[in-house]
């Protein structure tokens, strides 16, 4: 029998998309919230027996983690042969050191969590920095699916004589590779970060690439200081308005509007978040590995 996969709420679109693609059965699976706030979760599909894998992008984790978690415990009481995660976004990846007296490695207590309930994940794109690895901290088989190709078909096909710009240092690899794969230039800025809300960028001489498209790539937009900074500079450097392109789309509070008013051609996005800039949609890079991961657990 074929596994069995379950939305969780705001990611049926996305299920939908796997379950055609690997002509897996949808199953139906109630979340709601009590007055009070604690979640109720009911599976109205039989998973006796079931290979059960639970989707869910975990963007505003503190709201959709304990729905989830209470899903996939409830599946293993009701005898699921196995329960995996497809989460599109993994969330507290960026909490991966301690800075100061009396902090944790939240990364690390999060991973633990979601070990102590599911038996494999699948996530695109992690933000690992100090963290090298998944298995350095989740306990349970991970697959890491990257984006970059996707990415590289869409500036190819959509953004005239491109020229990828990575946001700071921590992109260059990655910048380098989207660059590669449209078959386009790149360069990279350097970040130096002085608060949460404080980016400050230099930009190497652009005045080369007068009339290409900047086309600035990050894995993920939260507060989207970064990359207005880097608009701010690309646009005083002479060069066109910039084409900005991120992996997961968080887009903190007005973050979005303010990225749209620093002066961009376009903002576009992974699918990995449900957002307004949705252009790449993952579900393909998603399914083979599903398909993997389901029979090397069978």
């Amino acid at each position: 029998m074929p596994p069995i996969l379950f939305a969780l709420p705001g990611n049926e679109a996305c299920t939908a998309q796997l379950a055609e693609q690997l002509g897996w059965e949808q199953g139906s699976l109630q979340v709601r919230r009590f007055p009070d706030g604690e979640s109720y979760v009911r599976y109205h599909s039989d998973v006796k027996g079931r290979q059960v894998v639970l989707v869910c992008t975990l963007d505003r984790p503190d709201d959709r983690f304990m729905p989830l978690y209470f899903a996939a415990s409830i599946a293993r009481d009701l005898g699921a042969a196995s329960v995996g995660l497809v989460a599109p976004y993994l969330a507290y990846m960026r909490h991966d050191a301690i800075f100061n007296p009396g902090e944790g490695i939240t990364s690390a207590h999060f991973a633990r969590l979601v070990s102590g309930v599911f038996h494999w994940m699948v996530t695109i794109d992690p933000h690992l920095h100090r963290h090298h690895d998944l298995a350095e901290i989740y306990t349970i088989p991970t697959r890491v699916v990257r984006a970059a190709p996707l990415i590289s078909q869409w500036i190819a096909a959509n953004v005239p004589q491109p020229l990828v710009i990575g946001p700071d240092s921590e992109s260059e690899q990655w910048a380098a590779e989207v660059a590669r794969g449209a078959g386009c230039p790149c360069i990279v800025l350097e970040k130096v970060r002085r608060g949460d809300h404080d980016v400050e960028v230099s930009v190497p001489d652009t005045e080369r690439w007068q009339h290409h498209t900047p086309v600035i790539v990050d894995d993920i937009a939260s507060t989207a200081r970064t990359m207005i900074a880097a608009v701010g500079h690309v646009r005083k450097a002479g060069l066109p308005a910039p084409v900005c392109v991120a992996v997961h789309p968080l887009f903190a509070g007005s973050a979005y509007e303010e990225l749209a008013a620093a002066g961009v051609a376009r903002t576009a996005s992974c699918d990995t978040v449900p957002h307004a800039s949705n252009a790449i949609n993952v579900a393909s890079l998603l399914a083979p590995a599903l398909a993997d991961m389901t029979r090397a657990s069978a």
